[in-house]
């Protein structure tokens, strides 16, 4: 497995201190955000999952715990928008340059306007994918607001 992506050269650049993880990525399993935490032995609340959605049309960033699900309209308002609906697979690859169970907040092709589950930024370490399938990053919730200008707000 590469340990070099454009989530980590990101990370890299912007000077964060982070560690990586890996750990044997299931396609089958129901949930893969809850797969890395039980396979990482970690907290769900901690492993963050990372969504596409399109606010309004246009795509955004959304990252929250594992353990939780958006909640629509609560994405749409920490947009600023009327309505938000999931991407399909097809247009979340697409515009990350990452196959989906391995879409990092970090390094996409374009870098999306970004919102962080406020509860996330309770922990003093987290888990997020590291830009491919069963690589994980694990870092401050601060580094992932600074380095992303993500907005925190309740979302689930």
């Amino acid at each position: 497995m590469a340990r070099t992506t454009p989530a980590t050269l990101m990370l890299d650049k912007a000077g964060a201190s982070y560690a990586l993880h890996t750990y044997d990525y299931d396609p089958d399993a129901a949930s893969i955000g809850l797969h890395a935490a039980q396979s990482l032995g970690v907290d769900p609340a901690v492993m963050l999952k990372t969504l596409i959605a399109m606010v309004d049309g246009k795509p955004v960033c959304v990252v929250l715990p594992s353990d939780r699900e958006a909640a629509m309209k609560k994405v749409a308002a920490a947009f600023g928008g009327k309505a938000a609906d999931m991407a399909k697979v097809a247009d979340a690859e697409r515009i990350t340059g990452y196959r989906v169970g391995g879409v990092s907040p970090f390094g996409q092709k374009k870098t999306l306007p970004t919102v962080v589950e406020a509860a996330a930024l309770e922990h003093p370490r987290v888990f997020l994918n590291g830009g491919q399938r069963g690589l994980q990053v694990e870092l401050d919730p601060a580094e992932l607001v600074r380095i992303l200008g993500a907005v925190a707000a309740q979302i689930s």
